[in-house]
């Protein structure tokens, strides 16, 4: 990685578009998904997929084992931004980050600072009674009993407002998503296996000459990079932008 080129073409770029998964993360403690230390590899084998048991049907046919799920292995409360959110966050601040677009649910970008996120896979941190649609934070039901939480005002089921399989995507979310990234001059893509639709189509939509891909490991979207680099998402980072932001 020839940094110092990069930390230039970085210097002359002021629409910057975010779009990262899982693997900017990891480095704050969460799991991924695909790689060989990832959620779908260590219970490959158990009774049930991890694909399975994130699906919309298994959530209404097997609730509280969607639920018991859910709170062991998809909700990390105590993980902390890492040193590339907060990269982000002081971009954004400065007005040459247009936007994060994320794959993540744990809304470890809006804790560093960043304020025009778009999450296309909802968040931990909303959640709604599917009876009367009244709203919970993570905190309203995470730490009490019983195991399927349910509304304090009808009694109805409380529901993540993450996309299950099986589920689409929210059409504002992704339209602002397409929008943003067709007006970037920068597009950096990072931490993310670009693997699961449509969210991957999303690439298509930029238009310019400046598509950097950060992943450890190869994607079916390397040959459309222009600068692809095999690292991890905060170490490319910081190395890019810490001079100007210090």
């Amino acid at each position: 990685m020839d940094v110092e080129a990069l930390k230039r073409l970085a210097a002359d770029s002021d629409r910057i578009v975010f779009f990262g998964g899982a693997g900017t993360s990891t480095e704050s403690g969460i799991p991924d998904f695909r790689s060989q230390s990832g959620l779908f590899q260590t219970l490959r084998g158990t009774e049930h997929a991890p694909e399975e048991m994130l699906s919309h049907t298994f959530f209404m046919k097997h609730t509280e084992e969607f639920y018991r799920f859910y709170r062991e292995k998809m909700i990390y409360p105590e993980a902390l931004p890492n040193a590339g959110h907060r990269v982000l966050a002081r971009l954004e601040a400065e007005g040459r980050l247009k936007a994060v677009i994320t794959q993540n649910i744990d809304g470890l970008h809006q804790a560093a600072g960043s304020r025009h996120v778009l999450e296309l896979h909802g968040s931990i941190h909303r959640n709604y009674c599917m009876k009367c649609r009244a709203f919970y934070a993570l905190e309203d039901w995470f730490h009490t009993e019983p195991l399927v939480p349910v509304c304090k005002t009808c009694s109805g089921m409380i529901k993540p407002d993450v996309v299950l399989y099986e589920e689409k995507l929210n059409d504002r979310v992704f339209r602002e998503a397409q929008e943003a990234i067709a007006e970037a001059d920068l597009f950096i893509v990072a931490g993310t296996s670009l693997s699961v639709y449509p969210a991957n189509g999303l690439l298509r939509y930029y238009r310019g000459d400046k598509l950097m891909l950060i992943n450890k490991s190869p994607t079916p979207f390397d040959g459309s990079a222009h600068y692809l680099i095999p690292d991890s998402f905060s170490s490319v980072l910081v190395q890019l932008f810490a001079d100007e932001l210090d």
